[in-house]
């Protein structure tokens, strides 16, 4: 898994949506990471030194996976442009069968129930 550029990354999970948009899945996780390890981190800490988190934003179809790391000044501009990529590749998603819980109670509101005092 190679860190890409944000722009790269962006085109790539835009490929991976649309591969994936008569059958398949895409995730998207995404996390706070410092890309230091452990022990820089505890060295920077007692040194005083500020530690600089970014974000780091992981896609997979399954079969290949791709990986960006974002930070401070990038993620409006970052969060515009996937915001962008989601909404035009919602559209493969199907509607989810809602079940009917409460139709007997439904009925009886229509029909003219009695409406309790709001307490103030």
């Amino acid at each position: 898994m190679v860190l890409l550029q944000l722009d790269p990354f962006l085109n790539e999970l835009t490929s991976m949506f649309e591969r994936s948009t008569e059958k398949g899945s895409v995730w998207v996780t995404l996390k706070r990471s410092s890309l230091k390890s452990k022990v820089k981190r505890n060295k920077m800490t007692t040194a005083g030194e500020a530690i600089e988190y970014r974000c780091l934003i992981r896609a997979t179809d399954g079969k290949k996976t791709i990986s960006t790391s974002v930070g401070a000044k990038d993620h409006q501009r970052f969060q515009a442009s996937y915001a962008t990529i989601l909404k035009a590749h919602m559209t493969a998603l199907k509607k989810r069968e809602r079940k009917d819980k409460k139709k007997g109670a439904e009925g009886d509101k229509k029909e003219g129930g009695v409406k309790k005092p709001k307490r103030v």
